[in-house]
Parts: C-alpha cells; structure tokens; sequence
C-alpha cells in the first residue's frame, strides 16, 4: 500500500486508477484513506498530491478518532481512567450492602462508584447515567451562560437534547432544537461553550456561509482558537 511521510507520522492510502478527471482523496471512519486518480497519472504526481494534503488528511483522521470505540474497551474496573469537564479521574468501584443507595461521587483524584453490584455491566450503566446527568446540568448552565451574547439577535431560548453522534460536537434543526454529543462532557466548559455558540449562530444562520461566520466571529472573537484545542483534545 502506497504511503507518504507527515513529520513522524505514515499515512498509508489506498490507489484506485479509474476513469476521471481530477484526483480525489477520502478520510474514512475507520481511518483509512483512499485517493482515486485518474487512470495513466504518473505515480509521483499521485504522491505529491498526497503529500500536499497531508495535513488535512490527519485533521480528518483525528476529528474520526474522537469516535472510535475505546481500543481497548473499556472494562469498568477499579483503576481506570474517566474524563469529566477536562479531568482525569482513576475509577473506584466501593462495594456496599445490598439495598444501600447506589452513589457516584467525584473527588480530587476518583470518579468514586458505591453499588453493591460490582459487575462491569452494572457499573458501566451506572457510570453512563452518570454522564447523562452531568451533561444536563453543565450544558444547560453554559447555554443561560453564552445567550447573553445573543442579546442583539433576540434568540429564543432554544431546545437542546443529549445524545450520541457519530461525527460531530453538535447540529441545529430548522424548528431550533440544538443536539449535543454526550461525549463533550467530558470537555472543559470553554470547548462546550464554543460549541454551544456554533450552534445558537444557527439559529440565525442555518449554512456555514459568511454571515454564519460573522456572527460567529463576532460572539466569540476566538472561536478558531477554541475550535483547534477542541480538535486536539485527548479524549482518551
């Protein structure tokens, strides 16, 4: 399979000559790259081709990193680590009596489990609920916080559901619901927050077109900033 050199780092893709005009290159979910090119190209020009999108090629690696499985998967022991709003916490399953009432409880250093089931399964429901809650509350709290800077736009006070997404942070639908990925809770707020104003800009300005990124600009002056950190975060 043919590769290119990025810094340290090898990109393999696979070559597919076809009958086209232009060459093009694909990121896929599960990282591989394809470049189609048109039949009779010269291998070097294929290459170079490559090797002038490197760069793009490994931000769309990274952005579908973000939503592989866990390699390996994670096993809901004692000892694990957990993200929660950009902290790393070590998993602790304290086992209690049976019919004492089940608690998670976040400390300096422990995502503290207190379940008088200690299987992985139970734990691992436990430890998603969890989350869904956190996300509610702190994602609630960052929207009263950020439509503030909405002021002169009048927006309405939107809708927001928590859910899994397999390729993006967020989405807004025409009737104003915006959708965030569970997984941001695990971000620190001001990658929520970015976001969050992605999203509201939205709510006036359905495309990603100049007027969107106005608005944008104009909320959140750093939002390229906050957009990169967010790409680079180990979620891990």
């Amino acid at each position: 399979m043919p590769v290119v050199q990025f810094g340290t780092q090898t990109i393999e893709y696979e070559l597919i000559l076809m009958p086209r005009k232009t060459l093009a290159i694909s990121v896929h979910p599960d990282l591989s790259v394809t470049v189609k090119a048109p039949e009779g190209t010269a291998p070097g020009e294929i290459e170079a081709k490559v090797q002038q999108r490197a760069a793009w090629i490994r931000k769309q690696q990274r952005q579908f990193e973000i939503y592989l499985p866990d390699v390996p998967p994670r096993q809901y022991l004692s000892g694990e680590s957990h993200r929660y709003l950009g902290r790393q916490y070590r998993l602790k399953v304290i086992e209690i009596p049976a019919g004492a009432p089940e608690k998670i409880h976040l400390t300096r250093q422990f995502l503290e489990v207190h379940t008088a089931d200690k299987s992985p399964a139970h734990v691992r429901e436990l430890v998603k609920d969890w989350y869904l809650d956190g996300a509610h509350l702190v994602f609630h709290e960052r929207l009263i916080a950020c439509l503030p800077r909405f002021a002169p736009e009048n927006l309405p006070t939107p809708n927001i559901v928590i859910r899994q997404m397999q390729s993006s942070w967020g989405s807004c639908s025409r009737r104003g619901t915006i959708s965030l990925n569970i997984k941001l809770i695990q971000a620190p707020k001001e990658y929520i927050d970015y976001v969050l104003m992605h999203e509201l800009c939205h709510l006036k300005r359905l495309n990603h077109g100049a007027e969107f990124y106005e608005l944008l600009s104009r909320v959140m002056p750093n939002w390229q900033e906050k957009k990169a950190k967010l790409d680079r975060f180990d979620f891990g």
